[in-house]
């Protein structure tokens, strides 16, 4: 900020949000390690009991590790360092020594210098570590020859980040001179790391007297006795363990390292640098460590086992990783590090930038970034970078300006993975849900080994729920799909097509192997296949026989697709594009008014971008929307264009056509089309709805039940619900008794699926079951709101006829032939007209002159009689006082 304004009067603050959660995981481990430390049982030396005085915090690049660990280490050592959220926090009373070491390729650590940063940090207490002291010359003498090791201090930058650096060589002094006195060695300390180093690993092995404070160290001589190389450098950190441990009660610290930017140790094929700082976590089981990296530590996982000393749950029970293929459950000692809430978003930039102690950052600006940002603390830093060089440029930056993904979010994201890795990461990005295989078959690789790496980095994201387990961080993905990468294996266009149509051909193959044919794996491929045919331009393929997959179930769950890359890559309409419309439509009109489906399906039809088989799809829902509106004629010639071509919906649209004989009352014919239908075209349940008008309630429901059963023999749930639906309807007319378990059923079997007008037939069915009681006007009042705002205009005429059922058996004339009325203009076009004459029936009213007459099937007078005999029995239901119920 300082040098991105001329204007003095912004500040820039290193915000720091949230992350109690993760301050309360260092204070409680501090606390149990310390109980640990404090118990009789507990051996320093001790270097076979597993290890729990770790803490590992992991996160995708940006996300915040580098700031926690900055922060727990101020924390630790000034409690006014301590950040507002964190100060209500307990910690133990213990005097705590934090050493913080970063592992950054760009900081320059090796393993000197880590063992170095943590002695250095002891030094503070004014005290030598004899045992540790007496290795480390020794070593430092043998590698360093010539070279002070105050020297080395000062010039690697340590004397200023250690205030009692410069007492080291002094300390170290000390306790060589001690020892080469006891030993009552020539030329003190130069005796005593020459020649007369095996005169002191002599004495430590007899145990003398003159030795007595180093004695007791049982490792000590094996240590001084081994080559000094770096490999027995990594062991001394047992020595200064066991130093620590003997330190007066008065003197005695609990160090805390924190061991930063982890990931930079190697990578996992090279463990060479983790394998030495395992030692340093395992040989000093009195110190707490804390590490911050972009990956979990894999030291509990037996597979290790010669790549590191120590692995294994039972090795690190607080590691320990238990995976299956629905999720991963870590244990308390291993933390991913989340995103950002939406609020803490806000109060980040907030407090980011200031002018005159107020936000600079406008309030729409901050929400729009927070938005954009999906919580990634690294998007917030760039975006409040890409404010200042927007306000330097003389203009003030709006909403609009951070619709922009940032190219250091793709390379802070690859900078640590292989080249295949990259080359699966990117093909995983046309993903919004994979698994291992999958992800390799995108790729293109022919060996899971990096698809299986990937899986485990923090930007990974594991899910219980799903077809796939996996699916990466949203903000990544958009960076990686939509930003200008610059990196030198970056894809061309030509690259992306062709991982496109690679995952394209995965996922018809993952469909078509499904041996349940799954509902959820139908959804999942179909979304992911319609999204990459219509950012890419794929030719629809396997796309139409999953689509005719998908309407044939009858459940109508929303298909949701991500928006479409802007611009999209091949520009303007697709026929993919027209496929998701045709299935969003038919799908939202469980809950849109049908004049929004007729007119959508209208529109898709008339760009012409549709097979001729997915034609007749919209065509044929289309023709469904307009019987529901009331379009008959319309209707009619959709269904017979879909049935003469014979195609995959040519018996639904038969189907279509025999509802509509029906729906004019031509019940001869509609039976005789219903004959010809069999299973496929649901004959039984076009039988039904022709015998319940006919007030032939057990035919009815007869046929209703053996749809319902050839429904589950072809495990077709849409069409089992739909068939429990119309027999509880016919079921109702009969009686409250009969209807109850029916209805209880239907609902059982609606409440998964998105059926808007079997739902409202459901509850008109309730209102046919209570009929006879007070309350039902009330409820159908109500109802017919509902339905008038779904545009389902035959059901509005089957709650007129519900109503009128009700007045029949109530015997109020005047409120039947209100409702006579009121039905008499829901079908004054000949739909669903004999639903008049059903009414007259119902009440023993003789027909108007203008009736339709309808061609019943076995003549009016029957039918007359049957409906009749209904509102007479449904009189016999009586409640206790006498009145109908």
């Amino acid at each position: 900020m300082l040098f991105s304004s001329n204007d003095r009067s912004v500040t820039a603050d290193e915000a720091f949000t949230n992350r109690q959660m993760q301050w309360r995981a260092v204070t409680s481990g501090l606390t149990e390690h310390l109980q640990r430390v404090g118990s009789v049982n507990f051996d320093v030396e001790d270097v076979e009991s597993p290890r729990r005085n770790i803490l590992v915090f992991h996160g995708v690049g940006g996300i915040g590790k580098t700031t926690l660990s900055r922060k727990i280490e101020a924390s630790l050592t000034n409690s006014a360092h301590r950040p507002p959220q964190w100060a209500q926090a307990y910690l133990p009373r213990q005097q705590l020594l934090p050493v913080r070491v970063d592992l950054a390729r760009s900081a320059g650590s090796d393993f000197e210098s880590v063992i170095l940063s943590i002695r250095l940090a002891i030094a503070a207490l004014g005290r030598p570590m004899p045992a540790f002291d007496l290795a480390l010359r020794r070593y430092w003498d043998r590698n360093h020859p010539g070279e002070p090791l105050e020297e080395y201090v000062r010039r690697g930058g340590l004397l200023h980040r250690f205030g009692a650096a410069a007492a080291l060589p002094q300390q170290i002094q000390s306790a060589l001179s001690d020892t080469a006195q006891a030993l009552m060695l020539p030329g003190t300390v130069g005796g005593l790391l020459g020649h007369g180093a095996q005169a002191l690993i002599t004495a430590l092995r007899e145990r003398r007297q003159a030795v007595r404070s180093l004695a007791g160290c049982s490792r000590l001589a094996d240590l001084l006795e081994a080559e000094p190389d770096l490999d027995a450098l990594s062991f001394y950190p047992h020595l200064l363990a066991w130093d620590l441990s003997r330190l007066p009660a008065d003197k005695t610290i609990l160090p805390v390292i924190l061991l930063d930017t982890f990931e930079d140790t190697g990578d996992r094929g090279h463990r060479d640098f983790e394998r030495l700082l395992q030692r340093v976590v395992w040989l000093m089981p009195n110190a707490f460590f804390v590490v911050t990296g972009r990956n979990r530590l894999q030291w509990a996982q037996p597979s290790l086992e010669g790549q590191l000393d120590w692995v294994g749950p039972q090795a690190w029970p607080g590691l320990a990783t238990e995976h299956t293929h629905r999720a991963s459950q870590v244990h308390e000692h291993q933390i991913l590090i989340g995103d950002f809430s939406p609020e803490d978003c806000e109060d980040y930039l907030s407090r980011r930038l200031m002018q005159r102690e107020e936000p600079l950052i406008d309030e729409s600006v901050r929400r729009t970034i927070a938005e954009h940002s999906h919580g990634l603390p690294l998007y917030l830093d760039l975006a409040v970078m890409r404010y200042l060089e927007l306000r330097r440029k003389g203009r003030r930056p709006q909403s609009a300006d951070f619709d922009h993904d940032f190219p250091a979010l793709i390379s802070r994201t690859l900078s640590d993975l292989s080249a295949e890795e990259r080359h699966v990461l990117r093909g995983i990005s046309l993903l919004n849900a994979f698994s291992v295989p999958l992800a390799t078959e995108v790729a293109g690789l022919d060996h899971d080994a990096p698809a299986l790496r990937l899986a485990e980095r923090p930007f990974i994201r594991e899910s219980a729920s799903g077809v796939w387990p996996f699916h990466l961080h949203t903000l990544i993905r958009s960076a990686i799909r939509t930003s200008e990468e610059t990196s030198d294996d970056r894809w061309s266009e030509q690259d992306w097509h062709r991982a496109a149509q690679r995952a394209f051909s995965a996922l018809e193959a993952h469909w078509r192997r499904d041996p349940q044919r799954d509902r959820t794996v139908l959804v999942a491929c179909l979304e992911q296949g319609l999204t990459l045919a219509r950012d890419f331009g794929l030719a629809l393929g396997w796309l139409t026989d999953a689509a005719f997959q998908y309407t044939a179930d009858s459940i109508w769950e929303p298909l949701t697709l991500p928006p479409a890359p802007n611009p999209p890559p091949q520009g303007g309409l697709t026929p993919a594009d027209a496929l998701v419309e045709t299935l969003s439509a038919v799908t939202r009109r469980q809950h849109e008014h049908r004049e929004r489906t007729a007119a959508r399906l209208e529109t898709v039809l008339a760009e012409g971008l549709l097979t001729t088989e997915l034609a007749d799809m919209a065509t044929y829902y289309l023709a469904k929307a307009q019987r529901d509106l009331g379009r008959i004629a319309e209707s009619r010639r959709g269904m017979q264009q879909v049935a003469d071509r014979g195609g995959r919906l040519a018996l639904a649209a038969t189907r279509g056509l025999a509802h509509l004989h029906r729906l004019s009352g031509d019940f001869p014919t509609a039976v005789e089309v219903a004959r010809r239908l069999g299973w496929p075209g649901r004959h039984q349940r076009v039988l039904g709805d022709v015998w319940w008008v006919h007030a032939d309630i057990d035919r009815a429901v007869a046929a209703y039940r053996a749809d319902r059963t050839e429904a589950e023999q072809h495990a077709a749930v849409g069409e089992r619900a739909m068939a429990q639906v119309h027999l509880s309807f016919a079921a109702a007319f009969a009686g409250p008794d009969r209807a109850s378990d029916e209805l209880d059923l239907a609902q059982r079997l609606l409440e998964p699926l998105r059926l808007r007008s079997n739902e409202l037939t459901a509850r008109v069915a309730n209102l046919v079951r209570a009929a006879g009681n007070s309350d039902v006007p009330g409820q159908a009042s109500v109802l017919l709101a509902e339905i008038e705002r779904s545009g389902i205009s035959y059901i509005q005429a089957k709650l007129q006829l519900a109503l009128c059922f009700h007045y029949s058996v109530l015997d109020y004339r005047e409120e039947l032939e209100g409702a006579i009325d009121r039905l008499r203009t829901l079908t004054n076009r000949d739909d669903y007209a004999y639903y008049v004459d059903i009414a007259h029936f119902m009440g023993g009213l003789p027909l108007p002159a203008r009736s339709t007459r309808p061609r019943w099937i076995d003549g009016e007078e029957q039918t007359r009689r049957r409906w009749r005999n209904l509102v007479i029995t449904r009189r016999s239901y009586s409640a206790p006082d006498g009145r109908p119920r």
